[in-house]
C-alpha cells in the first residue's frame, strides 16, 4: 500500500478554512484519500480573518479579489490563519484519522516569497523547498499549510490561498483542487462551465465573464499546469463526495486543462 501510494502524482488540496462544521464533509474525505496518494492541504481563512480584524477595529479592503495586507493586517493574519484556523483543522484532521502535521509557508522555508506590487505585505508563490513535504509523505503524515510566506529579505507576508496551493502543486508536480463556496466557474447566463483551456480564461476575465474572487482561482488553476496530464479543479467545497468527482472527471465543477 504504502509503494503504491508514493507511486501515484501526489494531490494538493485547497480548503475555505471556514468552520470546521462546514469543512468536516470534506475533511473526511481527505482522510480517507490520503490512505491512498500524497496529499497535501492548503487552507484559506479569509471569512474568518476578515471577521477577526473587523472585531479587532482594523480596516482591510480588497483589489480584484485580492486582500491588501498592512502591517496591521498582516498580523491579525498571522495569528489567525497559522494559529485558530490551522490548529482547528489539524486537530479535525486527526480526528477523521489523518495523520496531520499544521506548518505554514514560513516554516522552513517551504514558500519562498515574491512581492505583488500594490497589495502591501502580500507575495505570490516564487519558489518551494519540495524536500520539506517529501519528508513529511515518507513519515506518512499530511501537511497542512497555512498561507504564508517570507520574501526575499525575509519579510513575512500574506498569499493568497489559491496562490499557494497553485504554487505548491506546480513545485511538486502534483494535481490540484481549488474548493470553494460554488460549483465552479459560470458564464454569462450563470450555468456551469464544465471545462476551460488555458487560453480561454484571461479572454473571460477581460469580457467580465469570470469576477471577483474568481479571479485569482482561475488564474492559479493554469499556473499548476505544469505537465500536459496535469488535473486542475475548482469545485463546491461543500457538496458530498466532491473529491471523488473532480478526480474521476465527473459532472462537478470546472476543469480547467492546457488545451
Amino acid at each position: 500500500m504504502a509503494a503504491a501510494r508514493h507511486a501515484a502524482r501526489p494531490l494538493v488540496i485547497k480548503l475555505g478554512g471556514t468552520t470546521i462544521a462546514q469543512e468536516g464533509n470534506v475533511l473526511r474525505e481527505v482522510a480517507a484519500l490520503a490512505r491512498e496518494r500524497d496529499v497535501v492541504v492548503v487552507h484559506g481563512g479569509g471569512k474568518r480573518l476578515s471577521e477577526w480584524l473587523d472585531r479587532l477595529g482594523v480596516e482591510h479592503r480588497f483589489s480584484d479579489g485580492l486582500r491588501v495586507t498592512d502591517e496591521a493586517t498582516l498580523e491579525v493574519a498571522l495569528a489567525v490563519l497559522r494559529g485558530v484556523v490551522n490548529a482547528e483543522l489539524v486537530a479535525e484532521l486527526r480526528r477523521a484519522g489523518a495523520d496531520a502535521v499544521g506548518l505554514s509557508g514560513i516554516d522552513g522555508g517551504l514558500l519562498a516569497g515574491e512581492p505583488v506590487p500594490g497589495l502591501g505585505r502580500v507575495c505570490s508563490v516564487a519558489g518551494v523547498r519540495g524536500t520539506i513535504l517529501q519528508a513529511l509523505f515518507l513519515a506518512g503524515l499530511v501537511p497542512l499549510v497555512a498561507p504564508l510566506a517570507a520574501d526575499g529579505t525575509g519579510a513575512l507576508c500574506n498569499v493568497n490561498a489559491d496562490d499557494a496551493a497553485a504554487g505548491l502543486a506546480a513545485g511538486i508536480g502534483a494535481d490540484l483542487i481549488l474548493l470553494t463556496d460554488t460549483d465552479g466557474v459560470h458564464d454569462a447566463d450563470g450555468a456551469r462551465i464544465p471545462y476551460l483551456s488555458a487560453a480561454e480564461i484571461e479572454p473571460l476575465i477581460a469580457d467580465g465573464v469570470i469576477t471577483g474572487g474568481m479571479i485569482p482561482k482561475v488564474r492559479s488553476a493554469v499556473r499548476a499546469l505544469v505537465a500536459p496530464e496535469s488535473v486542475a479543479v475548482i469545485a463546491h467545497g461543500h457538496a458530498d463526495g466532491v473529491l471523488a468527482d473532480a478526480l474521476r472527471g465527473a459532472e462537478n465543477g470546472t476543469r480547467i486543462g492546457t488545451a
